[in-house]
């Protein structure tokens, strides 16, 4: 009887040892599912150009390349090639070359990558030329969200070493100039090497928490503005302004939303007079930090949007900033000069909740 009691025991010891294995597995399949790593940016070009398809289907990777030897010959294309609420990674992986197309990744189809050759980021270019006032089939002003030239609706996105552009050329002042070259809507994505290129509004940085870490992003008025909650790490803001410009519009209606633009060790340079910040909203946040600043800045540095009221409530801060832009004299005086203490929580990818989904 004590030996069937032992068999008996060892068994379900052996039977709780092997579900708790399988359950672990499992767990950290949708833990991996719902993370970003490099290797969800990254492609094995040895065995693409080897022509290996096995292992290319295997991997979940479309090529796209423009001149017809790959599985398709425009990114949208390869995107309606992904199954609708897929659960696992795909890679489009884009070959050089000029893409003229708007590409929507809708909301439907996360976990997508666009990866393009790191060392030809300049070479490869999706773009489009739609501006806020132009009209849609039915007559109707497409406004600045239907102006993009990319359209990311998805969760989980990832973009490496590829340009995306809008090339309507902004007139100051004009009626309807707004032209987006990146709408980017779905939650938790990193942008990595990507260069963003535009003039008035080019990346409408809508909704979500995003990285974007050593972009070169350009433009003129408001050249990055949205909603989200977002962090810009060692990238290069580049003014084209021949006037009048600004960097960010931050909108945030109230205290409560956990939001806003963090820039850490970026660089800005270019051209013009522009502002840091213009406070769209009443609550609007963006921070500098460590920021490499050339002699562009307008010396108020802020704009309350002509809205006095939001002096009291924008939180436009500066911490540790360098070059001649950064020069506080003459900021308007409701904005801050960040301690570290009020600054720490800006620095880093806590700001984001980097941790839970960012795992590089």
């Amino acid at each position: 009887m004590g030996l069937w009691v032992l068999r008996v025991f060892v068994v379900v010891v052996v039977a709780v040892l092997f579900l708790g294995v399988v359950s672990a597995e499992i767990n950290n399949q949708v833990q991996d599912e719902n993370v970003i790593t490099w290797d969800d940016m990254r492609v094995d070009l040895t065995k693409e150009k080897m022509g290996l398809r096995e292992e290319r289907n295997r991997s979940r990777v479309i090529v796209v390349d423009w001149n017809g030897s790959g599985d398709s010959v425009t990114v949208q294309g390869a995107v309606d090639m992904v199954p609708l609420h897929n659960s696992e990674r795909v890679k489009i992986y884009i070959l050089p070359g000029i893409y003229r197309e708007k590409v929507l990744v809708p909301d439907s189809k996360p976990y997508i990558s666009f990866i393009g050759d790191e060392n030809r980021t300049s070479e490869t270019i999706i773009t489009w030329h739609n501006k806020a006032s132009d009209k849609d089939k039915d007559g109707s002003e497409i406004g600045t969200f239907g102006s993009a030239s990319v359209e990311v609706e998805s969760d989980y996105f990832c973009a490496t070493g590829i340009t995306i552009s809008n090339t309507v050329v902004a007139v100051p002042g004009g009626y309807g100039m707004q032209a987006v070259a990146l709408r980017l809507s779905g939650d938790k994505a990193m942008l990595y090497r990507v260069q963003i290129l535009g003039a008035q509004d080019t990346l409408l940085d809508d909704n979500g928490s995003h990285y974007f870490y050593q972009c070169h992003i350009q433009g003129t008025v408001d050249f990055i503005f949205g909603s989200s909650k977002s962090l810009y790490q060692d990238c290069v803001l580049h003014s084209t302004a021949t006037r009048f410009g600004a960097i960010a519009a931050h909108h945030r209606n109230s205290e409560d939303e956990d939001t806003g633009f963090s820039f850490v060790n970026c660089t800005i340079n270019g051209t013009g007079n522009i502002l840091l910040g213009r406070a769209w909203g009443d609550y609007s946040r963006a921070i500098y930090s460590y920021c490499d600043i050339d002699n562009i800045i307008i010396p108020s540095g802020w704009s309350d949007w002509d809205q006095p009221s939001r002096q009291k409530t924008a939180v436009f801060g500066e911490y540790k900033c360098r070059g001649k832009g950064a020069n506080r004299r003459y900021r308007v005086p409701w904005s801050k000069n960040f301690s570290y203490e009020e600054a720490r929580r800006f620095l880093d990818m806590k700001f984001i909740e980097g941790e839970q989904w960012l795992r590089l």
